[in-house]
């Protein structure tokens, strides 16, 4: 069985019907050797001072750097900022995916920021199993099955993701102290 992960619903329905996976299941389809899920967009961030269990910022602290360690993405609630139970769902949905399958092909956005998506959701579910690459720009059925015909070792954009998780953890290192200091 061969795992597709896309990053938005949609497109995993739409490559599903493409490959004849016509049959869904909570949170992915499945038919013809493929099982194909999805995620949210990011629902992995870099960890928040909190997250590192600091109550409070102190000046000796600065500057701030990330921790080396990846979070669901929170969301704002009645009782302050609380993991996405959608996120906390779909995470485990596509555990349950990559576990069932000896192969994952990675089929989010053909970007920088789609490799960093599935980079980080591959880190965070510690998976190693292999994997290769669908660098499409369209959902055309031609452009799919074309694509499909085309995989890539996922090793020949490890430098897209280096580029993508330096940027994020530059915005990060940024943003946080930046923030901090006007506040203060």
């Amino acid at each position: 069985m061969i795992a597709i992960l896309t990053d938005k619903p949609n497109v995993g329905r739409e490559i599903a019907r493409v490959v004849g996976a016509h049959k869904k299941e909570n949170g992915y389809m499945t038919g013809g050797g493929y099982m194909v899920t999805w995620t949210f967009g990011n629902m992995l961030s870099l960890a928040m001072p909190k997250d590192s269990g600091k109550a409070r910022v102190e000046w000796e602290d600065f500057p701030l750097v990330p921790p080396p360690y990846l979070t669901v993405k929170n969301i704002k609630t009645d009782t302050g900022w609380n993991p996405d139970i959608n996120a906390v769902l779909q995470l485990k949905v596509i555990a349950k995916v990559f576990d069932a399958c000896d192969t994952i092909i990675a089929a989010t956005d053909a970007s920088r920021e789609g490799e960093m998506v599935f980079r980080y959701l591959y880190r965070y579910l510690e998976c190693r199993k292999p994997y290769r690459r669908l660098w499409i720009s369209s959902l055309t059925d031609e452009a799919v099955l074309e694509g499909m015909g085309s995989l890539r070792p996922g090793s020949l954009y490890d430098r897209m993701f280096l580029a993508a998780d330096s940027r994020n953890k530059a915005d990060w290192v940024l943003g946080l102290n930046a923030s901090y200091a006007l506040c203060q």
